[in-house]
């Protein structure tokens, strides 16, 4: 029997306040407290350490899904179809360019591309797609997901220094972290078994930060995961973000139940107080990512807007358009006049930033 006693969420939180870094035993301690206004408490003072305190941002975007077949069969996904499936469908460039100039005459200024594992969709498919959207479009591209990217390897018979070096080439930007889910592969092997480990998804996302490109960190939790799992996750997050110093951002949400996911049912059903706590956790715990963002397309705009006391500095994008999520029954929208106002009305300057978090405008 272990003779150490474990740590007290508000000795922990004193010791924060101290300077000292959050240790995986202090953030076991604090998510296991439930006491959400103390964690939140201290991740605010956190966040105001390392953002304007007076401001929140938000960007203006589109998640198009360009294809949703897929051969991954994750098991918490209602939204991917399989090769040949009469519902799966790959988008046309001509449709792709329409969803741009929508975004772009609503002040968009960049276009989030992510898609399902193709099995017929090769290297070359996406060098023609980006380099054209590229020459038509003054728009960022910030497209595929680091399991995206080792699908593409794989099936081009190339490595993934080769891919990004092409891709870049060709017009992309930036890489979304998509498809991190939990990165522990005990997790992974039962929700996602086919799918990338934890080490390629970090390999990627290594090469990726080596050729200057910045990426987002992401967590889905909710499934099988435990706390253990969670914290794990953080680890590797941040334990990156000190070698390569390339995420610009981390946002988490918890898993949606609904669609047609084959297990979904036995996974867990997360609470709000949840989301608040890992939140704030999640920013006390990757102290070297400067931005949070609040998952209001998850949680629903309410949670959204509590997030920003507990941590979080950036409400994502207004989501011109959301396909994944609304697959598994779940549904907010905004338009830029509501965002604005749902973070002044907590008492904040809403600003818009791009996918680089530079202000585009402030309001």
């Amino acid at each position: 029997m272990s003779t150490v006693a474990p740590a007290r969420h508000l000795d922990v939180i004193e010791r924060l306040d101290a300077g000292e870094r959050l240790d995986d035993d202090g953030a076991r301690a604090l998510m296991a407290s439930r006491d959400v206004v103390a964690v939140a408490a201290a991740a605010q003072r956190a966040r105001d350490r390392v953002t304007d305190p007076d401001e929140v941002t938000f960007v203006i975007d589109r998640n198009v899904n360009y294809t949703n077949f897929c051969v991954t069969d994750c098991d918490f996904c209602a939204f991917y179809r399989h090769p040949r499936d009469p519902g799966g469908y790959v988008l046309s460039k001509p449709v792709i360019f329409r969803k741009i100039e929508e975004t772009l005459d609503l002040g968009g200024t960049a276009l989030l591309m992510q898609g399902g594992h193709h099995p017929n969709l090769r290297m070359e498919w996406y060098e023609d797609l980006f380099s054209d959207i590229k020459r038509r479009y003054p728009i960022h591209l910030h497209a595929l997901s680091p399991s995206e990217v080792l699908h593409i390897a794989l099936y081009s018979n190339l490595d993934v220094g080769e891919v990004l070096d092409r891709l870049i080439d060709a017009g992309l930007d930036s890489l979304p972290g998509g498809g991190a889910e939990i990165l522990v592969d005990s997790v992974r092997d039962i929700i996602a078994p086919r799918k990338t480990t934890t080490a390629e998804w970090l390999g990627v996302m290594r090469e990726a930060h080596r050729r200057g490109l910045q990426t987002s960190a992401t967590m889905m939790y909710g499934t099988v995961d435990t706390v253990d799992d969670r914290i794990e996750h953080l680890r590797v997050l941040r334990e990156m973000q000190d070698e390569t110093g390339g995420f610009t951002a981390f946002a988490c949400w918890s898993y949606q139940p609904g669609g047609c996911s084959a297990r979904g049912d036995d996974h867990q059903h997360s609470t709000a107080a949840d989301y608040l706590i890992i939140n704030a956790v999640a920013r006390l715990y990757l102290d070297n990512i400067p931005h949070m963002q609040s998952s209001w397309v998850t949680q629903g705009l309410r949670i959204g807007m509590l997030a920003l006391e507990a941590g979080c500095d950036d409400m994502g994008s207004i989501m011109i358009e959301e396909n994944v999520v609304r697959a598994a029954g779940t549904a907010f929208t905004l338009d830029t006049t509501r965002m604005v106002e749902a973070i002044e009305a907590t008492g904040r300057r809403a600003v818009q930033r791009d996918t680089l978090y530079r202000v585009v405008r402030r309001y």
